[in-house]
């Protein structure tokens, strides 16, 4: 399992089991849970059950996860037997909310899982990134961070194009904490920062949901200024966690606060504030805190040591060896630290056999873990027993294996930071490689539109326009400038998006195509856009404009001397992820199409540019979707006498839901 906390005994010295981070968002906040537990206790009719069930799981996921849960069982009842859409969608949200707090992270991401699979076909593009987001997280604790940072992008990619200042303040979070595990302090604080300062220009009353994050922001922040040993910011970061968790009624995680401010306390030597909020997470009394309660014991007991009262150090020591074998009998950490602690006491109070039973323990823990530097603070503790009871030879011995080891911890150490700074390396580069890729496709994709309109298409258009205004045809020439006028402008503002729907993609062709027919071509042209039935073109995204080259060049090189030409472009499935085009002319065929090129240079080099770009874009968008993108010409011949009759072009596009809500 991958760490959020290290639960320290004091300052960083030694570490106790590390906490799991927990994620959640939610868009509907309820305020009156008692109210509404009356009348689902009236209630009979099961979609009304399923209405309020939905508002209660939704906060109780934050304030009660244990009623959450039970209510969530009662809630996929009634859905086997009454589909809501949206209350389906909140079901898997709020389950894996619940799971994760119940340190369910396996079940938490097979329920994401389920839920992703659910609304991809089916949920709207909130939706889909809130869930995202929510799978993020658990494969952050599931110590997946390529796999976070896999969902982190994707839920940008769907929001691209449909901004939610809420979901990017989300998203902030997330990063900061795949940072913050990743030891990358400073990029984790900025993100932190980024995210508070998002939540702190919203317009209204932040939700639940907004206030639940708020709060790991300030406990992610306060984990930062921990690592750096700035103990002051980080207590009064999770005292503000504390404020907003006591406030709003977020219980599951406030024993866990109390504790990170009782340690932050110990470190400043604030010893009496740190034994309040110690005290306040023992007086804590359920079975989702009884881990946190178990390190607030140890602590206790460290301090007790230090101020000289080793008979209550021992029996908290006790008690919290007792609450981690209960909890996890192979915690070695934890068992280890607290066996080593309660040998000192019982060296210093001068009970020998006691203390080796203790470093016995402590060794065993440490051998267990391969953990080099516990197995030296054990051997030390060795020697400074047989020193006080004047064994020299032993006490000498053992301080030579602590020596040794301690040189192997740091060359083990050594070896753990190199393959840190690698990981790292590599991560940044892969971003570096990413963040590259973008700006490539970007200018790829505004060279590929300035390039996109021919000018001999765009003068022939307005000369033609031209002609029927003189000829006194103002009607004629008004109807086919609205249409001119509506392309220019789709192409414009097509210019500032990545992704458009195939319905504009259509709607773009089928007005390209009319111009073409009616005013370049004089009616010499025909032409059909066909769309297979399974395909829904309204919530299916294409990449900007990525056809028309093809369709251009199909026009200008393979048609342009022909008196009944005739182009059809066709779109249909390849599989789940890709649409494939084929865009069809019988014109002259690419040989002679090329000897007429040569002899007219400015045109072949304009149109090869435009197709050349596009499958530019293409590549691209292979390397980061990994997807078998590619573009095919096949050249077609006559079957009576084997001429030349045309030209296939086929086109493998990814394909980007954008379902609106």
């Amino acid at each position: 399992m991958f760490a959020e906390n290290i639960v320290l005994f004091y300052s960083n010295l030694f570490s106790l089991r590390a906490i799991p981070l927990m994620f959640a968002t939610y868009d509907q906040a309820v305020t009156q849970p008692g109210l509404l537990e009356q009348k689902l206790s009236q209630q009979k009719d099961p979609l009304q059950r399923l209405a309020i069930i939905d508002q209660l799981a939704s906060h109780y996921a934050y304030t009660n996860v244990l009623r959450a849960q039970k209510l969530l069982e009662e809630q996929w009842l009634l859905l086997e037997k009454h589909e809501v859409a949206d209350f389906r969608f909140r079901f898997f949200l709020n389950k894996v909310v619940v799971q994760n707090q119940l340190y369910d992270f396996q079940g938490a991401a097979e329920t994401a899982r389920q839920g992703i699979n659910y609304l991809e076909d089916a949920g709207s593009i909130r939706q889909v990134a809130e869930l995202y987001l929510e799978y993020a997280g658990v494969c952050t604790n599931l110590g997946d961070l390529e796999k976070t940072d896999k969902f982190l992008q994707k839920a940008v990619k769907v929001l691209k194009n449909f901004p939610d200042q809420q979901l990017q303040s989300r998203i902030a979070c997330r990063r900061g904490y795949m940072q913050l595990h990743a030891g990358n302090l400073s990029i984790a604080t900025d993100q932190f920062l980024s995210a508070i300062s998002m939540m702190d220009i919203h317009s209204g009353k932040l939700e639940l949901k907004d206030e639940y994050f708020r709060s790991l922001l300030f406990a992610g922040l306060g984990q930062v200024y921990e690592r750096n040993e700035k103990y002051e910011k980080s207590a009064k970061a999770f005292l503000q966690v504390i404020d907003l968790c006591e406030r709003l009624g977020m219980s599951n995680r406030l024993a866990w606060h109390y504790l990170n401010v009782g340690r932050a306390y110990l470190a400043l030597e604030k010893n009496e504030q740190a034994k309040e909020f110690l005290q306040k997470v023992i007086d804590t009394r359920d079975d989702l805190s009884l881990l946190a309660r178990a390190s607030a014991y140890a602590n206790l007991g460290f301090n007790s040591f230090e101020e000289d009262d080793p008979e209550t150090a021992l029996d908290l020591l006790n008690r919290a060896e007792h609450l981690h074998r209960e909890l996890n009998p192979n915690d070695y950490n934890n068992l280890g630290v607290i066996a080593s602690w309660r040998g000192r006491i019982e060296t210093d109070q001068g009970e020998y056999e006691k203390a080796l039973i203790s470093f016995a323990e402590a060794q065993q823990c440490a051998e267990a873990l391969e953990d080099y530097k516990m197995l030296a603070e054990v051997y030390s503790d060795y020697a400074a027993l047989y020193a006080a009871t004047a064994d020299y030879q032993l006490a000498y011995e053992y301080q030579q294996e602590h020596d040794r080891i301690i040189s192997l911890h740091l060359i083990d150490m050594d070896r753990r930071q190199q393959q840190e700074l690698e990981v790292k390396y590599q991560a940044a580069t892969k971003q570096q490689e990413a963040e590259l890729l973008e700006l490539k496709a970007t200018r790829l994709q505004l060279k590929a539109l300035r390039a996109q309109m021919n000018p001999h298409f765009i003068y022939n258009a307005l000369n033609s326009i031209q002609n029927f205004i003189t000829s006194n045809d103002p009607a004629t020439a008004s109807r086919y400038l609205a249409k001119f006028a509506k392309l220019m402008r789709q192409s414009l503002e097509y210019s500032d998006e990545e992704i458009i729907s195939l319905e504009k993609e259509l709607e773009f062709l089928e007005d390209y195509l009319y111009i073409n027919e009616k005013l370049r071509f004089e009616d010499r042209l025909s032409y059909r856009i066909i769309v297979d039935d399974d395909i829904e073109e309204d919530i299916l995204g294409v990449p900007t404009m990525i056809v028309q080259p093809y369709v251009e060049n199909a026009l200008e090189h393979g048609l342009r001397s022909r008196k009944d030409g005739l182009v059809t472009v066709h779109f249909k499935f390849w599989d789940d992820d890709t649409i494939c085009c084929v865009v069809e002319d019988n014109g002259i065929g690419r040989q002679q199409a090329l000897a007429r090129q040569q002899k007219d240079p400015n045109r072949e080099n304009y149109r090869s540019r435009g197709t050349q770009i596009t499958e530019k874009r293409l590549e691209l968008l292979r390397q980061s979707n990994e997807h078998e993108v590619m573009v095919r010409t096949i050249d077609l011949y006559s079957p009576t006498d084997g001429t030349p009759s045309g030209t296939r072009v086929e086109i493998m596009i990814p394909i980007v839901e954008i379902q609106m809500k």
